[in-house]
């Protein structure tokens, strides 16, 4: 009898990035990258060497990769909600992240530059 044996030595790592316009499970995708990790860093997303760097670095939990707002960023006080969210594997492990803010410009001064979501 033949042994299961994985196709790769590498825990899958690879994951959907979305953003959405609204702050439910029917806003409107504005748009949407895949990145995979694992042995290689590949897929849609425009800098995926960078994005997986990132990621490992912040222990594949997206939360750490977020920051206090750039005080320099000055926002308008408006709620028109964007969502980002990330679904997928990382290291073997499921996840299915998501963060709501209160408009584009939140989004931009949180995520402050950060490779994961540049995209």
């Amino acid at each position: 009898m033949a042994e299961a044996r994985p196709a790769s030595l590498y825990a899958p790592s690879a994951l959907v990035f979305s953003v959405a316009q609204g702050d439910d499970a029917a806003a409107t995708v504005l748009r949407a990258s895949t990145l995979s990790c694992a042995p290689a860093a590949t897929g849609t997303h425009p800098d995926p060497q960078a994005a997986c760097a990132a990621l490992k670095s912040a222990g594949g939990t997206l939360d750490r990769l977020l920051t206090a707002p750039n005080p320099d960023h000055a926002c308008p006080m408006h709620y028109a909600p964007v969502t980002v969210t990330a679904d997928g594997v990382w290291q073997g492990t499921r996840v299915a992240w998501k963060h709501t803010f209160s408009n584009a410009c939140e989004m931009s001064a949180t995520v402050n530059g950060n490779a994961v979501f540049a995209f």
